[in-house]
Formats: structure tokens, sequence, C-alpha cells
């Protein structure tokens, strides 16, 4: 194919496919807050019910990322990717049943979305362990920095689809979709006599010593909570007056529509990121990493003080384009930095430290808004994020550590 040098990895038609299944599923996934959470409110339903939900997701997933990882290590990863996604699949499907027909109650939702962050929990280290297998070198960077453009692209069409003016906007709209097929034999086997909670420990072993070489803390943990913390958020300045409402009424299509404006603005902001990305080659990528994950800390407070939805949106696009930049380098030095061996334990390891503390974050949103105030809980979350921000910034092995230190042997 002829293509740009800055897009040489669509050469490769393993990782062209992979791509392009990818972005559609990605597609439909940014579709599921929106429908799940406009479902709950539609019913009634309030904002500690939406994070029961999606809690729920991230919750199984917190469980069992270690063993999806061991097992994305013993087993070819394109299978376990394939398995992980039949699941999803399958949920997704389930999921959009119930809400087109309006039956469903909250406990089948909560049940359906654990299946689902279960699922998850065995593609996302397999995937991140086989990204390497398609690509190598300076192309590899450039595979991670398209992964994050097809996030950004979906998580702008996505919520627009979901909540689109003049379409159909039943809550189930937006959830049901087709995941992408993967491409051809790219699987690995690990060490052989293991089992998988044995190949979990030794990754992290992997994760913590000396072959890591990846500043002691897994940077991406500032910014890679920040997709799930923004579909949580609700402005307070879009917010229904009467709170009585829980956001039914003639209220309702009027906060969906501002808050699906910032959140698309966000994606588009990504976009950005990405495409800068695929260009951005830093010296030392994980001081540049932590310190485009700043770029999020006005969003909230800016959501905090009601400021015009215009201008949250603009800050937004901010945002977005640090969480995408964070996400590629980060990626592209731990595939780099960490033997392939042990790549999806180490991945598991990263993923674990990120949104473990997700469910918890979900099950106190709404009694913690309720008791000390949104405003001062979305002033609070940008003091956090801040602090987040210097104390990786603090860790000397992150500010050392160069994009010419070269690869771990195998």
């Amino acid at each position: 194919m002829h293509l740009p040098r800055r897009l040489a990895a669509l050469r490769e038609r393993n990782y062209r496919l992979f791509f392009t299944g990818q972005a559609l599923s990605t597609l439909g996934d940014s579709m599921t807050p929106v429908a799940i959470s406009f479902a709950i409110l539609d019913r009634g339903g309030t904002a500690s019910q939406i994070g029961w939900v999606l809690g729920a997701g991230t919750a199984a997933m917190v469980l069992l990322l270690l063993f999806g990882g061991a097992v994305a290590d013993r087993w070819p990863r394109r299978r376990v990717m394939l398995v992980a996604d039949v699941v999803r699949c399958a949920v997704q499907a389930a999921v959009a049943a119930l809400l087109v027909a309006g039956h469903w109650h909250l406990w089948e939702l909560v049940v359906l979305e654990a299946l689902w962050g279960g699922g998850a929990a065995f593609f996302a280290p397999a995937m991140t362990g086989l990204l390497p297998q398609l690509l190598t070198g300076e192309v590899l960077a450039q595979g991670n920095a398209l992964q994050a453009l097809s996030w950004s692209v979906g998580s702008v069409a996505g919520p627009a689809l979901a909540e689109r003016p003049g379409g159909d906007n039943r809550p189930g709209a937006g959830r049901g979709h087709r995941r992408g097929d993967l491409p051809g034999q790219c699987g690995h086997v690990g060490p052989p006599g293991s089992t998988p909670l044995g190949r979990a420990h030794h990754g992290h072993e992997h994760a913590g010593g000396p072959q890591a070489r990846l500043g002691g803390v897994p940077v991406q943990d500032v910014a890679v909570g920040h997709r799930r913390r923004v579909q949580s958020l609700e402005p307070p300045g879009i917010r229904a007056g009467d709170r009585a409402r829980r956001g039914c009424g003639q209220d309702a299509p009027g906060r969906a529509a501002a808050w699906g404006a910032i959140w698309s603005a966000f994606g588009l902001g990504a976009l950005g990121g990405g495409l800068v990305a695929l260009h951005f080659r830093p010296r030392r990528p994980l001081v540049a990493a932590t310190v485009a994950t700043a770029g999020f800390i006005p969003l909230p407070v800016l959501l905090a003080a009601a400021a015009p939805v215009a201008l949250t949106a603009a800050v937004a696009t901010l945002g977005g384009a640090g969480f995408a930049l964070c996400g590629t380098l980060w990626d592209t030095t731990m595939q780099q930095q960490v033997s392939t061996e042990v790549l999806s334990r180490v991945s598991a390891y990263d993923w674990f430290g990120s949104v473990a503390l997700l469910p918890v974050g979900y099950a106190l949103a709404g009694p913690m808004a309720d008791l000390i105030g949104a405003r001062t809980a979305l002033f609070g979350a940008a003091a956090v994020m801040t602090l987040e921000v210097i104390c990786v910034l603090a860790v000397p092995s992150v500010r050392r550590l160069t994009a010419s230190a070269g690869t771990v042997p195998s």
C-alpha cells in the first residue's frame, strides 16, 4: 500500500485488520455509558445506580486482570482476545436487547456489565502483548498512536450516535455492535510448566523489578482512569434545578446534548493528541507522558464552577490531547522495555494499578456528592490529579529514562 511514512504501520496486513476491527469496536463501546446512563435516568434512577452498573464492569476487570495477564502470556494472545471478544459481544447483544425492549431490572445490567468487564480483563493485557508481535521499531510507536486515534474518533462519533437528534434515541440504540475480528496467527506461548496464578506472580516480579525499567511506578495510572472519570461526571451547571427530577423530564435532553458536546470535545482533543503522537518522539517519554496528563486538570474545575458549556468543551480538548499522548508514549515505552515473555503480565499489573479503585469511586461518587456537594467533590478531584502529576515527576527513574535506553532482551 502507498501510504505516508507516518502511517507505515497500516502497510502491515495483520495490523491493518486488527486496527479496523478495534476501530469499529471502540465506536460501539463509546456509546455504552450514554445508553446505559440515560436508560437508568429515564426510569427514575439515580447517579448512584449508574455507578453501581458501570462499577460492576470495572470491579470484575480488576478481580480478573492478573489472571488474564498470566493466561495471555501462556496461550496464543490472538486466541485469548477472540474468546474474550465473543463473550463481550454476547453481553453487548444481551444489554442491547434489554434496553430496546424496555423490560429490564437493575441487577440484570449489573451482572451483564460484570461479565463484560471479565472479558476485558483477558482482552486488554493480551492486546498490549500482541502489538509488538505485529509491529516493531519505529512502526510500533505509530501503531500505538493509531490505536489512540481510533479511540478518539470513536469517542467523538459514539456519543453523537447514541443521542443523535432526530434519530433513534432509545437507550438501547447505542449498545449493540459487532466487535472486529483479529488478524492471523500471532500468538505467543509463555514459559511452560507453571500455573496461571504462578505466572501472575512472575509478572509481578518483572513489573516491580529492574527488567521493567519504567520508573518504579506505572505512569499511565495518572491518565488511564480519566476516560471513565469523565464519563461518570455530570456538570453542575447542566443539572436540573429541581433535584427531585433525578434527570427525568424536559431537562434530560438538554443535559444529554450538553454533556455529549463536552465529551465529544474531549474526543476531538484526543484525536489531535493522536495525530501529534504520530510525529512526537520525546527523549524522556515518561516525563512527557506525565506532563501531558496535566491537561485534564482544568476540566473538573470548570465543571465545578458551572462554566459555560462552550468554554468547558474547549478546555476538554486539552485534556483529550494529553490523554491520547500519554497513552501512546506509555504503551510504546512499556512494550519496548519489557520482555515479550512477560509483557501481558506486566500490562495486567499496569491496568490493575490504573483501575483498581474505580469501582470504589463509582460506589462513593453519588453519596460523596450528596455529602459535600458536587462542586466540592470536583474541586477535590482536580487537587488529587495535580498531586498525582507532582508525585510521579518526583520519582528519579521517571525523569532519567530516555527513549534511547534500548529494549530489554527477551
